[in-house]
């Protein structure tokens, strides 16, 4: 860590980046923010990074001014707005964090600790699900990453990784420039989703040999899932998007394509989890498990459609 913590025992050379767009989560952006600037030690800054949103930005310069904020310059979207906070972070390290995510105690501390080793250009953090009501009894684990959560499969200890997820990231600001930030003509734009955050670990993970990313399970944030993200129609849509975002990622990365991780998830993961729920359901007395393995045939079978009509497009 002493490479890490050059800029004193009480504060990280880092910069956190909070990309919002809307005051409907204000409560939550808020919590975002004040999480950011409660890790000890401190990040130098918290920059949050506006879309398009007038309202918005002069409520945050009224109310939270020990915060930097500033506006997306380029087009809408998350893309767009995360690189917009990064131009202004003048720190070796960028951590982004979503506005509807909060940080835990420690977060940025362990979040840092791999830079340690030259050869780390990323890391990125476990995200737990917080539901504003009940977790729906049919959600499998397996495709907690549906609500922007660490799922079944992923690796319990610190560890290599091919991607980690923006809402809970830091990157090396040099590489992060070097390959252009996130993709601007890529990403989330209102309600629709895309891998930005993925194909963004992957170009900078390929921008020279040896780079990698490091997933830190303590480097834990939770996420906020709304009750419209709870219903088997949110769940089947975000599949959908995924295997479509995924065939259209592979085609911007050209050379640089790698989908072996979703191969492996649906060699190993998928399976486990279906056998798993499908010898509960035949032990137990409750429908529960039996409905955790139908939406796992059926989130896979949306993300297949997905990635079928991307390729038809392309094609």
């Amino acid at each position: 860590m002493s490479a890490v913590n050059g800029h004193g025992a009480n504060t990280l050379p880092v910069s956190v980046v909070i990309a919002c767009h809307t005051q409907e989560r204000w409560s939550s952006l808020v919590r975002a923010i004040e999480s950011a600037l409660a890790q000890r030690p401190a990040p130098l800054r918290v920059i949050v990074a506006v879309d398009h949103n007038v309202a918005l930005r002069e409520r945050l310069a009224r109310e939270l001014p020990q915060v930097t904020v500033v506006d997306n310059e380029g087009s809408s979207g998350a893309s767009g707005t995360r690189n917009s906070g990064a131009r202004h972070a003048d720190t070796p390290y960028i951590a982004f964090l979503d506005d509807d995510a909060h940080a835990r105690a420690g977060w940025l501390e362990q979040l840092l600790a791999p830079f340690a080793r030259e050869d780390v250009v990323g890391t990125g953090g476990r995200v737990d699900p917080e539901w504003a009501s009940a977790r729906p009894r049919w959600f499998p684990d397996e495709f907690a990453w549906v609500v922007g959560a660490s799922y079944t499969g992923m690796p319990e200890m610190t560890a290599p990784v091919r991607n980690v997820w923006s809402e809970n990231m830091a990157v090396r600001r040099d590489v992060f420039e070097e390959v252009g930030g996130f993709r601007a003509d890529f990403g989330k734009v209102g309600h629709t989703s895309r891998p930005e955050d993925t194909d963004l670990c992957i170009r900078m993970g390929a921008s020279a040999p040896g780079r990698r990313w490091v997933y830190v399970p303590a480097a834990l944030v939770g996420h906020h899932v709304p009750p419209e993200r709870c219903t088997r129609g949110f769940f089947l849509r975000r599949s959908f998007w995924e295997g479509q975002g995924k065939i259209e990622m592979s085609r911007h990365l050209a050379h640089e394509r790698d989908l072996g991780s979703e191969s492996e998830y649906l060699r190993k993961t998928i399976p486990a989890g279906l056998a798993r729920n499908l010898r509960a359901a035949a032990t137990e007395r409750s429908g529960e498990p039996a409905e955790r393995a139908a939406a796992i045939l059926a989130g896979t079978a949306a993300a297949g459609l997905g990635a079928a009509v991307a390729l038809v497009r392309r094609a």
